[in-house]
């Protein structure tokens, strides 16, 4: 059980608990939660965590690691037509991996666009940030950093583990 001032992950979002209360309609326990990036908002989910949708951040160790990993994660190799259906499917699975690859096949996509002084894709625009929100926001916590900075940390380590340059 979580305590009050634990930052979870409820679903893709990085909250904080801020109360612990009993519901007097069913006797349970419920979490209070504020999305960090939306403290105008507030979140009841139940204790038991029956859903399965709230997790533990990730670990600095965990994160470090997958960093190392970032260059071997694949895009997505999908035609132009199926990639938003692509794009959504990934953004529900709530794995790190998959948020990557929204990343990297966005801005791949993206650059290779500019390069040919073609319009930029809203589409991968859109995924490419969403990606980047959720997870910077869950590794800006393990790190203990801001989001830039979380951010620009990645970047730099990635360019030290990519072999492709």
């Amino acid at each position: 059980m979580y305590k009050i001032g634990d930052a979870v992950v409820y679903k893709k979002d990085v909250c904080k608990i801020v109360d612990i209360k009993r519901s007097h309609l069913n006797n349970e326990d419920y979490y209070i939660m504020i999305p960090l990036d939306d403290p105008s908002l507030k979140i009841d989910v139940p204790a038991s965590n029956r859903c399965g949708y709230i997790r533990d951040i990730i670990s600095k160790n965990e994160v470090l690691k997958l960093i190392k990993e970032i260059p071997r994660i694949k895009t997505i190799d999908s035609q132009d037509k199926l990639l938003e259906q692509e794009y959504k499917r990934l953004m529900t699975t709530y794995n790190h991996r998959d948020l990557i690859s929204i990343i990297k096949t966005s801005y791949l996509r993206n650059k290779e666009k500019e390069k040919n002084k073609k319009k930029l894709s809203d589409k991968d625009n859109y995924y490419f940030n969403q990606a980047e929100k959720y997870l910077y926001n869950e590794f800006s916590v393990a790190l203990n950093m801001s989001f830039e900075e979380t951010k620009n940390f990645v970047i730099q380590e990635v360019m030290k583990y990519d072999n492709t340059k």
